[in-house]
C-alpha cells in the first residue's frame, strides 16, 4: 500500500504547507502540482526522493510534467496550464493515454475533483492558496493496481 499527498497552487502559501507537515511525513510520496514549485524548500531535505513536483504557468522552468511509475500504476503528472485543463480534459487524456498511464494529477483549475473518462482516473487536489474559498488537497491510496483518491475539504476548515 502506497500512501500519496497530492498539493498544487499553493501561490507562497507556506502557512498551510507547514500545517500538512505530518500528513507529508507519513506519506510515501508527495506531489505538488505547481505554482509555487519553490514553495516546497523548506521540505526538499526532509522528503528527499518521495517529493515530486512540477512547473506550473505562474513559476519558471521548463519541468512541466512528469510520469511516475507507483506500485502497478503509472501517473502523469502536470500543472495543466499546457494541456488546456480550464477548457477540456482531452489533451490531458490524451498524453496520459501516449505514456500509458491510467492516472492523471492535475491542477491549474483551482477546482477539485476527482472523476473518470476514457479510462483514466482524473485528480485535480484543488488548491492551498491563501485566497482559495476552499483550501483542498488530495490523498491516494495505492495498493497494486487499485488506486483510491479522497479530496480533503475539512482539514482547513476553522484554521
Amino acid at each position: 500500500m502506497i500512501k500519496i499527498t497530492v498539493i498544487s497552487d499553493t501561490h507562497g502559501n507556506l502557512r498551510d504547507i507547514d500545517a500538512l507537515a505530518e500528513i507529508m511525513l507519513e506519506s510515501d510520496m508527495v506531489f505538488h502540482l505547481g505554482d509555487h514549485y519553490d514553495d516546497m524548500k523548506n521540505y526538499y531535505h526532509v522528503l528527499g526522493e518521495k517529493l515530486y513536483r512540477v512547473h506550473g504557468n505562474c513559476d519558471w522552468g521548463s519541468l512541466k510534467d512528469i510520469v511516475v511509475k507507483v506500485g502497478d500504476v503509472k501517473i502523469f503528472a502536470t500543472h495543466g496550464d499546457l494541456y488546456g485543463a480550464k477548457q477540456s480534459d482531452e489533451k490531458l487524456i490524451d498524453k496520459a493515454k501516449r505514456e500509458g498511464c491510467s492516472v492523471v494529477l492535475f491542477g491549474h483549475t483551482h477546482n477539485p475533483e476527482i472523476y473518470h473518462k476514457d479510462g483514466v482516473l482524473l485528480i485535480n487536489p484543488g488548491s492551498l492558496s491563501k485566497y482559495a474559498s476552499k483550501k483542498t488537497f488530495a490523498y491516494i491510496v495505492v495498493c497494486g493496481e487499485k488506486v483510491t483518491p479522497i479530496i480533503n475539504e475539512k482539514f482547513f476548515q476553522g484554521k
